[in-house]
Formats: structure tokens, C-alpha cells, sequence
């Protein structure tokens, strides 16, 4: 077997002057670890951590100062978080939480500390090498013309009449930020395509499709971005992704082919499925966001998954689950990452197909997308039907019989842009809204085709001027007068949520959210 990889982070003050101490004295140190001197472990955000794995780490120790002598104050206690949310997420994704430690040591126990790595390194030799395979780092490919050219052409770039509906309608533009679609593609086609103000303004846009919606000319600026941003990645030029690229670092392991993900360990027992089944549930990654987001946002996301089962259930539907079900890819493709969307996208048809499903259902937009549009317009061929689960129930709820108990709740509803408007079915969330038996269901004041983002796409473009863009929608929904912010994305309830953790204007505009399929599972019946 080959050496084992072991990365120590080590706090610079207490754990580093007994780690020096054993260096000095010349002690058996194991050879497999590699120690990395930081200036405290509460900056090792779980981004960082996750990093080491990514890059081939076979396990990572975060060792720091006992909580009273921590020289930041509370840096021990933040460290405690990420590793307890860090091993959750490594336990999902199939390496196991055991291949992360956090120790404390004081400057006297060194041989404390001797013990301590030498035990961790038994562990991970009884664990084994990491299935994760280090993505190689390619040379920089500079964009020529003849590629922009390309891709020109191909959303139809050149067709702009610089107009301006797009920057008027344009939420980022209106939140104040100094981005124009109408300017970024005039640049382009000018042969600026290379400057640091059009670099930035590839990354500052939302993807959201209401440049789209707008455009006199049709258009499609939301795919000419996506494209951009891989010829932009292609040639060393990354953007600014939110959480220091955690997603996306998690989705480029899960391309490793022997990744045993678990994914779906976790679920009630009174969920009904059939693992022979020809019909699939494609659950998302809403259980990595809410291990990730459980400390600071408390949100419960992979409900929406358990409450999509029993609402399938309800109608006698026992569907089957993908036991090692990794990301669709959707958000390494809109962030630039191709390369390693067609790898994922590869992954998932092949196991798919290898299970014989027939038919993919899943309640995310953007799994929807990726799995309906994406993988075929990206050469990914997807021989199996895709059917959003709004679809789904609206049939079978039309077969009739069926009603819904009073929910004494006034709702308002905030469209997920890629189902609303980039799939162009606004009508389909509502359809299901008017079943409900709520005390009222009140329109905000940009809805359907024309709402407004939540602020976040691809976990691209979290900002200042983004969160002044939640700050704006959750003021309409206040003003509708409900009391519900229904939602149909789980990305919308987390970019949401946190704009609600506002320190200032928490009281304004605070709002109780839950997505509208937890809100029909949990309020259907026969009748």
C-alpha cells in the first residue's frame, strides 16, 4: 500500500511549541505526517479542511489550545463546530468521519501529542488510502477569438440591439452594483474580453434569466455567462465562490469513481421504497447543506427530501433511491467547472441506468434542470424520463379524491428562478398553491417570470450588493401581509434564512419559510 497521507494542522501556540519540542528531541514522529502551522484552528474554516481532502489527504488532524487557553478567544470552540460538521459531511459522502480529529494539547505535552499522532495514524491505516483522486492542476489555456467568437454566436450575443431592457431589469444592477449585461456583452464582442472589469462581471451575474425574459432579441445571456465562466476557469481565472468554494471542492471529489457516498443512511424508517423499482427519487444535496449550515442557519432542507418520499408514498408510489447518489453537477457547470460536470453528469447516468430506472423524479430546480436540459445540451445522453415532482402530484392529484386540511397560514411564494423562469413554468408551483386550503395566498410584487433572485446561483456572487437584493424580496414578501414565505428551492430558504440573520433589521424582516412540497406532504388527505 502506498504511504499514507496525514495533514496536522497545528495552532502556532501551545500544540506548535510541543510539536517543536518533539522535533528537537529528535522523536519518532510518524513519517506519514505532514504538519502545517496556522495561526489559530478557529481559522480553519471547513472549507480549508475539506480542502486537504480534496487535494488527496488520507486523513487531517486539527490540533489547537485547550478552550481557556485559546489566545483569540473562542477559536477552539468555532474549530469544535467545523470538525463535528466536517465529519457529518465526510460521513456522507462515503470517507467517514474517522479520518478527522481534533486534538488540545498545552506546551508541556509533548508526549501527549507524540501519542496522540501515532494512534491517529493507526487509525487511518486501518481505514485505508482515500478513494478521493486529486484533480490535476492543468496549464492555463489563454481564450483565443475564435473560441469567443464561438460562443458569440451561439447565445446569440451579437443579436443585442444595446437596448438596455436587460440592465434595467437586471437585480443586480438595481441593487447598486456597478454591472451591466448590456455593457458586459458589448465588451466581449469588442474584443475585451480579457480586462479585469469584464473578468468581474462574468462572476457578478446570478444567471438568474431575467436579462433573458426581457431581451427583445432573445438573448440567452444566462448560458453565454455559463460559458464564459469556462473559458475564464480554462484560462486560470476564477470568480469569487461563496463559502471559499466549499460546494464546489465537495463536488469535484464525488467524480472520484470509488467514492462510496452514503447518502441516504439517515432516513426515517416509515419510508416506503421498492430497490427494484423502475421509478427513482433524486434526492439533491440538501443533506450536505444542512450538515454545513446546522451551526450558523438551523435550517432543515433534507426534509423537503423526507417529506417528497412520503408525499410519493401517499399516492402509492414506492420509489427507488440511488444508494450512492452523488450532486448532479449542476453548480460546477454554472460556476465553470465543465470539465468536472461531465465527469459527475457520466458518473450519475451510468448508475443510473445500471439500476434500469426508467423514469428520475426529483423536487430540486436545479437537479431538474441539470438532469432534464444540462447533461443532453452538454452531450450527456439521458435515456430516462426526468419529471419535476410538482408535475407528478398535480396529476395525481387532478385523478381526484383528494383534498387538503386547513393551514391557518397566509402564504406568499418566492419563485425558484430555474424552474419559474429559465424551464418558463411559473404556472406549476401556483397550480398546486391554489389546491391548498390556506387562510390566504398573497402575490409579491415581482413574481412569476419577473421575481426576484434570491441572491445566490451556483454559490457564485455572495456579496454586499447580493444581500441587499434578499433584503429587498423578503421586504415584499412582509408586505404581502402573510405569515409564510413558501418556497420551492432549497437554495432560496438558505440564501433567505441567512439574509433574516441581519443583525440590524433581523425584526423587519424575519419570516417563517417551508417549501411547498413539505407544505402539501403535510397537509394532504383522501377524502
Amino acid at each position: 500500500m502506498a504511504q499514507l497521507k496525514i495533514v496536522l494542522f497545528v495552532c502556532n501556540w501551545g500544540p506548535h511549541a510541543a510539536f517543536q519540542t518533539l522535533q528537537d528531541a529528535g522523536a519518532s514522529i510518524p513519517p506519514e505526517v505532514r504538519m502545517i502551522r496556522i495561526p489559530c484552528t478557529g481559522r480553519m474554516s471547513k472549507s480549508l479542511l475539506f480542502r486537504a481532502f480534496e487535494m488527496g489527504a488520507d486523513g487531517v488532524a486539527l490540533v489547537g489550545c485547550e478552550p481557556g487557553a485559546c489566545r483569540y478567544g473562542s477559536g477552539t470552540e468555532v474549530a469544535e463546530r467545523n470538525v463535528e460538521d466536517m465529519r457529518g459531511i465526510l460521513d456522507l459522502l462515503g470517507l467517514g468521519g474517522d479520518r478527522l480529529r481534533q486534538a488540545m494539547f498545552l506546551p508541556e505535552e509533548s508526549d501527549a501529542l507524540l501519542a496522540f499522532l501515532q494512534d491517529f495514524c493507526k487509525v487511518i491505516e486501518t481505514i485505508g488510502k482515500s478513494p478521493v483522486i486529486p484533480a490535476i492542476q492543468e496549464e492555463p489555456v489563454a481564450a483565443d477569438k475564435d473560441a469567443l467568437a464561438v460562443l458569440l454566436t451561439r447565445h446569440d450575443i451579437l443579436a443585442c440591439q444595446d437596448c438596455g431592457k436587460c440592465s434595467s431589469a437586471c437585480p443586480v444592477t438595481l441593487a447598486g452594483k456597478p454591472f451591466s449585461p448590456r455593457m458586459l456583452a458589448g465588451a466581449v464582442i469588442a474584443g475585451d474580453a480579457g480586462s479585469e472589469s469584464t473578468r468581474n462581471n462574468v462572476w457578478s451575474c446570478l444567471t438568474c434569466g431575467l436579462c433573458y425574459d426581457r431581451c427583445p432579441s432573445a438573448v440567452d445571456f444566462p448560458g453565454f455567462i455559463r460559458d464564459m465562466r469556462s473559458v475564464l476557469k480554462a484560462a486560470g481565472v476564477s470568480g469569487c465562490e461563496a463559502h471559499e468554494g466549499f460546494f464546489q471542492s465537495c463536488m469535484r471529489t464525488m467524480t472520484s469513481p470509488t467514492l462510496a457516498v452514503r447518502k441516504w443512511r439517515w432516513l426515517p424508517e416509515d419510508i416506503r421504497l421498492d430497490p427494484n423499482g423502475k421509478r427513482l427519487f433524486w434526492g439533491g444535496c440538501a443533506p450536505y447543506f444542512d450538515m454545513y449550515f446546522k451551526a450558523h442557519l438551523g435550517i432543515q432542507t433534507r426534509d423537503i427530501l423526507v417529506d417528497s418520499l412520503r408525499l410519493l408514498n401517499f399516492f402509492d408510489i414506492f420509489p427507488a433511491l440511488l444508494d450512492g447518489e452523488r450532486c448532479c453537477g449542476h453548480d460546477l457547470l454554472w460556476s465553470g467547472d465543465r470539465k468536472n460536470f461531465l465527469k459527475l453528469a457520466r458518473l450519475n447516468v451510468d448508475a443510473i441506468e445500471r439500476q434500469g430506472i426508467e423514469e428520475v423524479i426529483t423536487a430540486c430546480p436545479e437537479c431538474y434542470r441539470a438532469l432534464s436540459h444540462d447533461y443532453p445540451e452538454q452531450g450527456i445522453a439521458v435515456p430516462f424520463k426526468v419529471t419535476h415532482i410538482f408535475d407528478l402530484v398535480d396529476a395525481e392529484i387532478s385523478k381526484g379524491a383528494v383534498g387538503f386540511d386547513r393551514l391557518d397560514r397566509h402564504l406568499t411564494f418566492q419563485d425558484p428562478c430555474r424552474l419559474s423562469r429559465l424551464e418558463g413554468r411559473p404556472d406549476l408551483p401556483r397550480k398546486l398553491l391554489d389546491r391548498l386550503n390556506a387562510d390566504g395566498f398573497t402575490e409579491m410584487q415581482d413574481r412569476g417570470v419577473s421575481a426576484l433572485c434570491c441572491g445566490n446561483c451556483a454559490w457564485v456572487g455572495c456579496d454586499s450588493f447580493t444581500k441587499s437584493l434578499q433584503v429587498k424580496r423578503l421586504r415584499q414578501a412582509k408586505a404581502t401581509g402573510g405569515d409564510l414565505l413558501v418556497t420551492a428551492c432549497p437554495k432560496c430558504q438558505i440564501h433567505l434564512r441567512c439574509a433574516m440573520e441581519d443583525p440590524f433589521i433581523a425584526h423587519e424582516i424575519q419570516m417563517e419559510t417551508m417549501d411547498l412540497t413539505s407544505i402539501v406532504a403535510r397537509t394532504i388527505r383522501w377524502e
